[in-house]
Formats: structure tokens, sequence, C-alpha cells
């Protein structure tokens, strides 16, 4: 169970922090259920209310600043996704984005750039579905790293990029 000041990752909202955990006050509600209350960092004047026992959308801790750090380390390891059947590649982006896993997340992002250099090299434009799907993996991995290793979700594209450029230096 996550407690009051916790970041989690609660599904497809992002980074939020846990705010309250107990019953909510709301007609028809019953009041022996628990509830966390979060409110998302990067989503203004917000606030989500799930049961403590969901099971249908993913809530996990963010990771620690160290785990962030040989996270961003190791993205040059993890490969792009293989996607077998070109009408199921939308489903498949859908899949790993509600996944909320990070090393996901950054295949998916991997998958999109090394599809969206095939096809500016053909001379064909950026799909909608490929740029779409970019910023929200983007989004969601830098909302975290960002909470993370505590600095601006703007700078996280540019130290991630720094640290892979460094690392492939090697």
């Amino acid at each position: 169970m996550f407690e009051v000041g916790d970041y989690v990752v609660y599904g497809s909202n992002g980074v939020c922090q846990i705010t309250k955990v107990g019953p909510i006050d709301c007609p028809g509600v019953p009041q022996d259920k628990l509830y966390y209350t979060m409110t998302p960092c990067y989503i203004r004047d917000s606030e989500i209310f799930t049961p403590v026992d969901n099971d249908r959308v993913v809530i996990r801790k963010v990771m620690s600043k160290d785990e962030a750090v040989v996270f961003v380390q190791n993205m040059y390891q993890i490969q792009s996704l293989k996607i077998e059947e070109e009408k199921k590649r939308e489903l498949l982006y859908k899949q790993t984005i509600l996944s909320c896993e990070p090393a996901k997340i950054v295949s998916l992002i991997k998958t999109i750039y090394e599809r969206i250099q095939e096809r500016q090299a053909e001379g064909k434009k950026v799909t909608s579905s490929d740029s779409k799907y970019c910023h929200i993996a983007e989004d969601s991995l830098y909302g975290e790293l960002a909470i993370s290793l505590g600095m601006d979700k703007d700078n996280v594209g540019a130290y991630v990029e720094d640290k892979m450029h460094r690392l492939q230096a090697v």
C-alpha cells in the first residue's frame, strides 16, 4: 500500500502524488472502502480517486533516483519492438503505453524513431499515429524520470540524449 507523499505512476495519467489514503466523502460511495486521492504532477487543477484495491489500472511507485540513474545508463541496451503485423502496430503502441513499464516505453520510442528515420529516408512523412504515440511515450517516461532525478521535465530529454551519446561514444 502506498502512503501519503508517495509518487506513483498511475496508468495513462502519468506521475501522481498520493495526497490522502482513506474513505472519500462522496454520496453513494461506501465509507468502509479505502481510496487513494492523488494529484497528477503534470495535469493542473486535477485530482484522481481510485480504490486502494484497484487492479484494472497500473499503479506503481516511481523509480528511486539511484534506479533512474542506472536505468538511463542502460537505456542504450534496450531493443526496439518487433512488429510482426503492420495492422497491429497501433494496438501494440497502446498496449506498451498502458503497461507503464519504462523499459517497454523506451522500446516503443526507439521503434518509432527508427520508423521515422526509415520513412524520411524514403521521402515519406511521419504518420500521425507515430507522432502521437512517440509524444505520449516520451511524456510518460520523461515525467517519471523528472520526479526521480529531481529535475524539470523539460530538461529530461536533453539529459537522456546526453547520457546516451556519452555511453555510445565509450
